[in-house]
């Protein structure tokens, strides 16, 4: 069922040069906007302190979901899905493994952050750019369906993780939110 999901979705790459132009810039630019996103958050006009907290549990979110997905690719090896003939490859290729997928577990880690930080308006926004940044993966070729499906777990572990273990209001919570 994997690889069958994976061929379905990537079998409109290659198609339509105006889609496959969006998707690899999805692909390219997706984290790297929800990041600036989440600095923008630091400056905002309500509820400035929990929004700050919420954007610092969101970059140690990050941290330690690609953290985790390096330890993961210590003892997990998975062929991409180009290499293994599931899918046709619209950007360069990857060196590392396929799993976990590391842009799922950015974005979903930045998702996963600002939800169990009850922001729910920040979060379905920035929830519908993973989506898509995971359907991106899909569709260039890179990574097959459990691929991402790993990586958004991953992700959404490491927010609970931090959830956990950063608090509120902490004497580090002040400081860190007083800056700037």
């Amino acid at each position: 069922m994997d690889v069958t999901a994976t061929h379905w979705i990537n079998s409109a790459a290659g198609i339509s040069p105006a889609l496959d132009l969006i998707m690899i810039s999805v692909t390219k630019f997706g984290v790297p906007l929800l990041i600036a996103c989440v600095v923008l958050q630091w400056w905002s006009r309500t509820d400035r302190t929990h929004v700050r907290h919420a954007a610092i549990a969101a970059g140690l979110s990050f941290l330690i979901g690609l953290g985790a997905n390096q330890i993961s690719l210590l003892f997990v090896h998975r062929v991409r899905p180009y290499d293994a003939g599931v899918t046709h490859l619209i950007i360069p290729a990857s060196a590392d493994w396929s799993f976990p997928s590391d842009h799922a577990t950015a974005a979903f880690a930045i998702v996963a952050a600002f939800a169990l930080q009850a922001l729910p308006g920040r979060a379905l926004i920035f929830g519908a750019v993973a989506v898509l940044i995971c359907w991106s993966r899909l569709f260039v070729g890179t990574h097959y369906v459990t691929d991402v499906l790993g990586g958004a777990l991953t992700g959404i572990a490491a927010a609970v993780l931090v959830r956990a273990l950063y608090r509120e209001d902490s004497r580090l919570d002040r400081l860190a939110t007083s800056i700037l």
